[in-house]
């Protein structure tokens, strides 16, 4: 008796709580906002202070405390088939990227099981929004296709296009089959040019030319090159951090975890992932100077991209459009241990870095490791280190400000954002391609605290591999055995119970077989398009 009255005031406040998210979900609907996705490169899940960095970000920061952080955002584990996904709404095998895209260098003729450039069987971001009566401006880094010009960003939806086409440039001099294009031409470097900051500014000169040519709402798509090797960090960027990774990573993964914990980064996390790089004491005294000078340079790119971001925010305040304008802010994948076992490169290099080739400093497999922290593994791979991005969505005038800062740890994924934008934007998805295979993030966006997906989600690249669905996460590394986690109290996928849980092991497996035959991945074996083309160029050469 004495608790009906209790019972009925829970029932009102969460009537009353459903029926506020329901009113602010149909105001985010059409609602039409300036959109600008930002899109980094190979940036680590920590790497940010708002995710646990010591690294100076606090114009991102900002964006995550007005914002919402994401904790369960996937990515497809590298550069261009992230992009693919991204961009399309499709997986990338999809749409003719389900390793990587051609290399420059390559002619075009590649026979495979995947053609390596933007095929014409999907639409884009940009087309769609376009149609929507958008404006479509791009800056940086597209990565679908450089020889097939049918492919480029202004064939593909944008109105506007500034960067590199290829997958990798020197961000201070780009040059060679990597140089710079705006349009559909090639253009010299500018005088004075730094990727980072040139890329900002021609979006600014985009933003600004789309505001005097009529009130039409712009959607930007901003793709850094940072933090992708080659590591040219700008040498004031870099002694803000000489000398700050004496301790190496086991004692940066240390202050990391420890401040995630302080951000409630890691409720639910028991036990951070292992490194099993080697003892930093057993480097010599010149090698751990020399891991400090390379991780200096990655910690200068990622300071030089939040100063880039301020810039940006600033600009829009200072026109009066910050306001309705949504960011979402996010990596392609996990940090990159191309680099080897210890990376490459040095203070000198760093000083005076190679010009016009992407010769230069890469952090490795050690640092990449603990950029990733707390989870295992990094780019390539679609263990959490290297499919779960930090993402953050931010929109003043959209997002309610008692969602403000919130953590959002219900899981989505890059398909997600072409939903999205139809949702904002009022536009549609065209009947002539397949089927969009992400949901809308706006019941997010509004507050609710129901999953978007409930339907398993697949991942394959080179032959890593996994599934997700519900509590369940079915991961694998090129062709070893498959392993099996319960993500609701293991997301460092340390406690493997494929032999324990065979049931489920066996019935994820299964699923994953049917989608990947459904979606033309090129399976079981580890597939490289590189080592591919280099055994073809042998066979045609004998």
């Amino acid at each position: 008796m004495h608790y009906r009255p209790f019972a009925a005031l829970f029932l009102l406040a969460f009537a009353t709580t459903v029926m506020a998210q329901s009113n602010e979900l149909k105001q985010l609907k059409n609602s039409r906002p300036n959109i600008i996705i930002v899109l980094v490169d190979d940036m680590g899940y920590s790497d940010l202070g708002c995710y646990g960095s010591e690294i100076e970000t606090p114009n991102i920061d900002s964006l995550a405390s007005g914002g919402m952080r994401f904790m369960q955002f996937y990515n497809q584990g590298r550069c261009c088939p992230t992009r693919a996904s991204l961009i399309t709404g499709l997986q990338p095998h999809q749409v003719g990227i389900g390793h990587m895209t051609y290399p420059p260098e390559q002619p075009l003729g590649f026979e495979g099981p995947y053609q390596g450039y933007l095929n014409d069987n999907c639409t884009t971001l940009a087309s769609v929004l376009k149609s929507a009566g958008y404006q479509t401006l791009m800056s940086g880094k597209w990565h679908l296709g450089i020889d097939r010009e049918e492919c480029w960003p202004l064939q593909r939806g944008f109105d506007k296009f500034y960067g590199c086409l290829s997958g990798a440039i020197n961000y201070f001099k780009p040059g060679g089959n990597r140089g710079l294009t705006e349009g559909n031409d090639p253009v010299p470097v500018p005088e004075g040019f730094y990727a980072t900051d040139t890329f900002t500014d021609k979006a600014i000169e985009y933003i600004d030319g789309a505001a005097q040519q009529d009130d039409k709402p712009f959607f930007l798509y901003l793709a850094y090159n940072a933090p992708h090797w080659p590591l040219n960090a700008k040498w004031e960027d870099y002694q803000k951090y000489r000398g700050k990774y004496k301790d190496g990573w086991r004692a940066l993964i240390q202050a990391r975890t420890e401040r995630q914990r302080e951000l409630g980064l890691l409720d639910g996390v028991k036990e951070v992932s292992k490194h099993n790089g080697p003892d930093w004491n057993t480097l010599s005294e010149s090698e751990r100077d020399q891991q400090d000078a390379i991780m200096a340079a990655y910690a200068g790119c990622v300071d030089s991209i939040d100063q880039n971001i301020g810039k940006l925010v600033d600009h829009l305040k200072a026109t009066k459009q910050y306001e309705n304008t949504a960011i979402f802010f996010l990596s392609d994948n996990g940090a990159c241990q191309e680099g080897g076992r210890l990376g490459q490169g040095d203070e000198a290099m760093v000083k005076n870095p190679p010009l016009e080739t992407t010769d230069g400093v890469r952090i490795g497999m050690q640092w990449a490791r603990a950029c990733n922290t707390p989870y295992r593994k990094y780019k390539h791979f679609v263990h959490e280190g290297g499919a779960c991005t930090p993402m953050i969505a931010h929109w003043p005038s959209g997002i309610a400000q008692s969602q403000q800062g919130k953590l959002v740890h219900q899981r989505a994924y890059l398909q997600d954002f072409m939903t999205t934008v139809i949702d904002l934007s009022g536009g549609s998805y065209p009947k002539d391609v397949p089927p969009c295979k992400g949901v809308s993030i706006l019941p997010l966006l509004a507050g609710s605290e129901d999953n978007v997906h409930t339907e398993p989600m697949f991942w394959e690249h080179e032959g890593n591999a996994a599934a997700r669905i519900g509590q369940w996460k079915l991961v694998r590394e090129y062709e070893k055995p498959w392993e099996l986690y319960d993500i609701a109290v293991d997301r460092t996928e340390s406690n493997d119970l494929a032999t324990q849980q065979t049931e489920v092991r066996d019935d994820l497996i299964r699923q994953w077989e049917a989608w990947a035959t459904e979606t033309g991945v090129a399976f079981p074996q580890r597939f490289n398009m590189y080592e591919f083309l280099s055994q073809q160029s042998k066979t045609k050469q004998h």
